[in-house]
């Protein structure tokens, strides 16, 4: 066993090893049993292999696909939300601009939502998205002039309440990402731009996203997946896994209320798959068109 420890081979493997049992057994195998149940027909603990059986009928369903569009645009949305909105954010907190605790303060406050329950996240967004007079969204439109707006009856005003949450909740989280990555930029370089006659606008668009182009593209491929996986927000929101028309139907959601609620488990473990095989393919194509792949010139 000392032998074993002190091997400059096998010990960093040794070292490790907890971590891949851990993956083993929570991910792959699980995995694997998804794939498995995705071609059988899992009835009160009875399993019929029926091959493709459940893919064709996800191919025809029409709430299938509405479901996958309102997580692709869901995701679409966020991204351009939350990108810009918290890299502008990360520029500002991490310019000269206002006092040191001012800027802590701001830090803390906008970390806040991460902390938060999405459960109660969602009951108070329901709230405040509420069709009544007093509600909150319903008091700000009235002092520009509108009547009461049903947001939650709507596509358009419910994706706008969806949207809230994830802007509330995640804004903070990226622009602390984003600031992390502005923090490790050297000072030097700033510098040495201002001696070359760059304003404060060239120095961010030529150094700071070249330079944080790492934590862009971690940042962008975290928000793809958990713009698909998406769920918990809209059931809270909508107060259940059904929104009027589907309209707050996520992929997810779909998984949840096949497997869960109606235990149609094989067809659920093919949603599953599905959507595995859509944020793979998403995420790997954006990984290759950002080059991280490629390897850094010597």
């Amino acid at each position: 066993m000392k032998q074993l420890l002190y091997s400059k081979k096998l010990a960093p493997y040794l070292f490790i090893l907890p971590f891949l049992v851990t993956l083993a057994v929570f991910w792959v195998v699980p995995l694997g049993r998804s794939f498995v149940m995705s071609t059988q027909e899992v009835l009160y603990g009875q399993a019929t292999f029926i091959g493709l059986g459940n893919y064709e009928r996800l191919w025809g369903d029409r709430i299938f696909w509405q479901a996958l569009f309102n997580s692709l645009r869901y995701m679409v949305l966020t991204l351009v939300l939350l990108i810009p909105i918290p890299l502008a954010l990360a520029a500002l907190v991490n310019s000269n601009i206002g006092s040191a605790r001012i800027k802590g303060f701001f830090k803390a406050s906008m970390f806040v939502p991460a902390l938060t329950s999405v459960v109660v996240a969602g009951i108070v967004f329901r709230l405040i998205f509420a069709e009544s007079d007093s509600a909150m969204m319903n008091q700000v439109v009235e002092f520009f002039g509108f009547g009461p707006v049903r947001w939650l009856r709507s596509d358009l005003t419910g994706l706008v309440a969806l949207l809230a949450i994830a802007l509330w909740r995640w804004a903070g989280v990226n622009m602390m990402y984003f600031l992390a990555g502005m923090q490790a930029i050297p000072t030097e370089y700033y510098e040495a731009a201002s001696i070359d006659g760059a304003n404060k606008f060239r120095q961010f668009i030529h150094i700071t996203i070249p330079n944080i182009k790492p934590t862009v593209i971690y940042v962008v491929t975290i928000s793809i997946y958990g713009g698909l996986s998406m769920f918990l927000e809209s059931f809270m929101l909508y107060a259940g896994n059904n929104s009027p028309n589907n309209q707050g139907l996520t992929v997810v959601g779909y998984l949840y209320r096949k497997g869960i609620e109606e235990n149609d488990l094989g067809f659920a473990s093919a949603v599953g798959v599905v959507l595995l095989v859509v944020v793979m393919t998403l995420n790997i194509s954006y990984l290759v068109a950002s080059g991280t792949f490629k390897k850094e010139a010597a």
